[in-house]
């Protein structure tokens, strides 16, 4: 569908504030701060879901009940039966509802049509879940599958480590996590510190494999890989931040376009390139991939 349909979808279900018996409300909020549902530049989409929850631990309806069934066992002269207490329970819950404070989250998808990526900015495989049913749910479908290249992650990285050096435009940064297969998972992490030693080497000859491996792709984006093919902590290191020409003020609305455009277009060629590092997608194609990244910069 085209952009404007899109976004005429999104608006139907825009993020509401919890009822006074609610405890969640999910909707779709301005990605940016133009206020409009969808950010689109140059055919690269961004939407945000919100969620608003309300705070309500477990442990503050127990309080509030047994200091209750304590002053209901007094008045009437002998202990709150199990009937008695499961219906005070439910009273001081619902009480506690309607006053309890709420909490926003927002959690953004960056939609590449021209490549076929679909990307969500969250390190929760749950949160990118979350997002692509309310996406099927507002569309009547949407098909998306996660990637699966034909190498796993952490059997890749063990031989790039081996080595000494990633293929391609990748490199090999100076962030690593190695972990046992056995029940324990004795866990040796490594954060800005060279990889190139012996040590890790015998990490690995003695049965340890990497979970988690800094990576640079051309030198201009580092990235964290795990072995869940999940991509973290994205950071575009030739991001410039000083706007347009010498002494030209952009706006932050100019800037966001600017800088979401550079996103796409770099993570596009960096994710088909770690796809073909990994041996390339089992499916023969990536068109249409899920990839997790916790951070990007244009979010």
């Amino acid at each position: 569908m085209s952009a404007a349909e899109l976004e005429e979808k999104l608006s139907q279900r825009t993020l509401q504030p919890c009822s006074p018996l609610e405890m969640l409300s999910r909707g779709w909020v301005a990605p940016s701060t133009t206020g409009r549902l969808l950010h689109t530049v140059n055919q690269q989409h961004l939407v945000a879901l919100g969620v608003e929850q309300k705070l309500l631990p477990g442990s503050i309806i127990r309080q509030e009940t047994e200091r209750r069934a304590q002053v209901l066992a007094d008045s009437q002269g002998f202990p709150v039966g199990r009937r008695q207490m499961r219906d005070l329970k439910m009273r001081v819950t619902e009480e506690l509802r309607a006053r309890a404070l709420s909490r926003r989250r927002t959690t953004r998808a960056w939609i590449d049509p021209v490549n076929g990526w679909f990307v969500v900015d969250s390190g929760s495989a749950n949160k990118a879940e979350e997002l692509v049913e309310a996406l099927r749910d507002l569309l009547g479908s949407f098909a998306v599958q996660f990637v699966e290249t034909q190498r796993s992650p952490h059997t890749s990285m063990a031989a790039w480590l081996t080595h000494g050096d990633a293929p391609g435009p990748f490199g090999i940064d100076q962030d690593l996590e190695l972990q046992t297969a056995d029940p324990n998972k004795a866990t040796v992490r490594y954060v800005r510190h060279a990889l190139d030693g012996k040590e890790i080497k015998s990490h690995l000859a003695s049965g340890k494999y990497p979970t988690r491996l800094g990576l640079t792709w051309n030198g201009r984006i580092a990235f964290v890989l795990t072995e869940k093919l999940s991509v973290k902590r994205v950071e575009f290191l030739e991001m410039s931040k000083d706007g347009g020409g010498e002494g030209e003020e952009v706006n932050k609305e100019e800037q966001f376009d600017i800088d979401f455009t550079v996103m796409a277009g770099e993570l596009a060629k960096m994710l088909d390139d770690l796809v073909s590092a990994l041996g390339g997608d089992t499916a023969g194609a990536t068109a249409q991939a899920t990839v997790h990244q916790q951070t990007a910069a244009a979010a």
